[in-house]
């Protein structure tokens, strides 16, 4: 039925519908001429293929892909699916992918979205492919792009179906459709009342310090932020350029003064954004770098300090995430600075594109996305407009549109949430968790520093104060300790859960090498919190010991069944060692393991402080102190692990004991792949683990049990010096540990 019923279409020798036309241009054409189609695809009736749904199983075949793609030239929808299956597979970036014997075919599905309003069928064709290169599938997953292939019909040919435009595609203009713009934020403001509205870590809105100021675009000076103040604020990459729009001392006076901030000094993106507010009727912007005296250091301290408020309580914040630097223009801002590159294809009198770049997958690819401070700007903003290189896109609490679909409502109230998987704040901070337990608090923190720690910092001294904001933020929500940052965190470090803390793991591909302050000379960060280290840090369960990568079940999972340290001391800027509240595992022996008296038990006894300091006069600040045990086991690079890569700096090594027989795997550990195999390696035990399969020998050691695995720290030490570093988190099974010749001592770890 669906290839039979289809009339003829006259079509010119040269096709230039092939080719994408801006919408400005197509839209002045009167006479637009069907695009030629191949034998396969001209016996298909599209307008019956849109009105009736076609099941997947039930879909309609189009041929080989390799045939198709060599008939893209030729034929108008096999350059529509050549385009879309090349973009959302990376083929360009992997030439040397096996296509062979992949057969695709066409279906439409009933959308769920409008059906409960009235009887309306997809307004998409769906590419069925027979199968799919995993490759291709990684890659997808890595974008978090939809793993469905579908082209859009445009909203100018939806009442040829008898539908409205919901969820149809849209063209995009080379300029930004600043209407449109005004529209979303309206829709936000008054229809998702206080969802996008309050600022949930904080209840109410909080008013801007006084301390803070703002940019009056409207007679462009540097003012500070009136009571109540509306405002939008910019996030941005610096790009390294130079300092001449920044404000200084030397130059804020006369940018206090109306007229004052001269604009001939200012990059592309702060001129753009300048222009864009104009547009959109605002009048306050704030952007850090003519905000904050960049040579005043007490004055960055100030501001930095109250940045979860600023980017908490913007209106909106816009991103620049289409350029590489502050000299790169926002597209789409003034002529010439945009190519949406939408190919739009005419069939059967029907106008369908493939859909523009997905925001996740736009910012996956951006140098925005790499850098570290974007990271907090991102999660504390409540709305969101991301400038991309093809379109633009708002973000918000409730919902999520682009200029490429009609995502939006239209014709009446609903809200689609077609986009939602595919932004880039599905993580952010901004919707209240669903629940309130400590867990949940440390849950959130151990994502956040797997997302924070991939990117990358100008300067690694910020490692700190570029996700400050954020971490006190997550304070406040979940009142740890009372709520203050400074009581809560040291050194990135969440000191009331410093034994689940402490188990973070290096990415395989991380750098081994340590983080120091700025003036390479002061006292670097402590190397127990993954402030030390460089490249990125994660937190996973123990079947990361399995899989150096780490699949999905790995990620940001991490649990201690008991703590098996008593007391925690960190040395402060005095010198002096303080005893800090850490939050105890409270499982007992018989918890454990039910008549079994062959337990580790944590050591027990107060450390005598007044001794500490006269046997050790130079402890230095960030010192960890505490009381355990640790012994020497040999260790040799794993070679039954998954993800293993020789290219990575880090490396699975198995733990081995000579009790009960030679080298029995007794667990396992995440080391520097420069490490010695087939060496000793001193290890302090931390807390008490879970267990998967194939972390010991279950054939030479008892079977598993619950909190059988003791999370231990490798450490390592200069000959004749008490202070230790960390070396690798691991596992070992308790009973190698009780069988070891283990003794018990306080530890000095920096």
């Amino acid at each position: 039925m669906f290839c039979l019923s289809k009339r003829r279409r006259t079509t010119r020798t040269q096709d230039f519908s092939l080719h994408p036309l801006p919408s400005s241009q197509a839209e002045e054409n009167t006479i637009e001429d069907d695009s030629p189609l191949c034998s396969t695809c001209s016996t298909l009736d599209f307008r019956a293929i849109l009105r009736y749904v076609i099941p997947s199983r039930h879909a309609v075949p189009i041929g080989h892909l390799t045939d198709i793609f060599d008939k893209c030239d030729q034929c108008g929808l096999c350059r529509l699916v050549t385009t879309l299956i090349r973009r959302m597979w990376r083929l360009d970036e992997l030439p040397g992918i096996d296509l062979a014997g992949i057969t695709c075919a066409l279906y439409t599905v009933e959308s769920s979205t409008l059906k409960r309003l009235r009887d309306v069928h997809h307004h998409r064709l769906y590419i069925n492919t027979s199968h799919r290169p995993r490759d291709a599938t990684i890659a997808l997953v890595a974008t978090q792009l939809p793993l469905t292939l579908e082209i859009q019909l445009l909203e100018e040919d939806a009442h040829k179906l008898g539908r409205t435009k919901e969820l149809h595609g849209r063209r995009v203009n080379w300029n930004v459709n600043i209407g449109l713009l005004k529209r979303w934020i309206h829709i936000c403001e008054n229809e998702h009342a206080q969802k996008c509205e309050t600022v949930w870590w904080r209840g109410a809105r909080e008013v801007l310090p006084k301390t803070v100021r703002v940019l009056d675009v409207t007679c462009m000076t540097i003012v500070s932020a009136p009571p109540t103040c509306r405002y939008v604020a910019l996030s941005y990459v610096w790009g390294g350029t130079g300092k001449e729009y920044w404000t200084t001392r030397a130059n804020l006076k006369k940018r206090s003064m109306p007229g004052g901030l001269d604009t001939t000094v200012l990059p592309g993106t702060i001129l753009d954004t300048i222009q864009l507010i104009r547009q959109l009727g605002e009048r306050y912007l704030w952007i850090d770098a003519l905000c904050i005296v960049q040579d005043d250091l007490e004055d960055k301290a100030v501001q930095i300090g109250v940045m979860d408020i600023i980017y908490g309580s913007s209106v909106f914040t816009v991103f620049a995430a289409g350029g590489i630097s502050v000299r790169d223009p926002l597209p789409g801002i003034r002529p010439g600075t945009r190519d949406s590159q939408q190919q739009i294809i005419k069939i059967q009198g029907l106008h369908f594109a493939v859909p523009l770049t997905f925001l996740s997958e736009a910012i996956s690819s951006s140098v925005w996305h790499q850098r570290g401070w974007t990271y907090q700007e991102l999660m504390l903003s409540r709305r969101r407009i991301f400038f991309t290189e093809q379109q633009v896109h708002f973000e918000c609490g409730v919902d999520m549109w682009s200029e490429g679909v009609v995502a939006e409502p239209v014709g009446y109230p609903w809200t689609a949430r077609y986009l939602d998987d595919y932004g880039a704040g599905s993580g952010s901070f901004t919707s209240a968790p669903l629940d309130f337990v400590n867990q949940a608090y440390m849950r959130h923190y151990m994502e956040i520093i797997g997302q924070y720690t991939q990117r990358k910092l100008t300067v690694e001294s910020d490692i700190v104060d570029a996700v400050a904001a954020l971490l006190k933020a997550l304070t406040e929500a979940y009142n740890v300790p009372g709520g203050h940052y400074v009581k809560a965190f040291r050194f990135g470090m969440p000191l009331g859960d410093l034994a689940q803390a402490l188990l973070w793991q290096p990415t395989a591909n991380a750098l081994h090498s340590r983080r120091v302050h700025a003036d390479g000379i002061s006292t670097p960060w402590p190397s127990w919190s993954w402030t030390g280290w460089r490249g990125a840090a994660r937190y996973s369960s123990v079947s990361v010991f399995r899989d150096i990568q780490g699949g999905p079940e790995s990620s940001s999972t991490i649990f201690v069944y008991e703590s098996l340290v008593e007391q925690w001391y960190i040395v402060d800027n005095d010198c002096q060692p303080v005893l800090q509240d850490v939050r105890r595992f409270g499982r007992t022996g018989e918890d454990i393991q039910e008549g079994n008296s062959n337990i580790y038990v944590a050591p027990n006894g107060d450390i005598n402080l007044q001794q500490l300091i006269i046997e050790n006069t130079l402890l230095r600040p960030g010192t960890l102190i505490f009381k355990t045990s640790s012994a020497h086991f040999d260790i040799t690079r794993a070679d039954d692990v998954a993800g293993a890569d020789v290219t990575t700096n880090y490396a699975i090594y198995s733990i081995l004991m000579d009790i009960p027989r030679p080298s029995t795997l007794v667990g396992r550990v995440i080391l520097p792949c420069s490490t010695s195999s087939s060496t000793s390696c001193e290890f302090i035990v931390l807390s008490r683990a879970g267990h998967c399969k194939g972390l010991y020998d279950e054939d030479v050691l008892r079977k598993p049990y619950f909190g059988c695995m003791l999370y231990v720290m490798a450490v390592y030490k200069k000959q004749d010096e008490r202070m230790m570093k960390r070396l690798g988190v691991g596992v070992i099974v308790e009973e190698a540990w009780l069988n070891s010749t283990a003794e018990q001592n306080i530890v000095f770890l920096e």
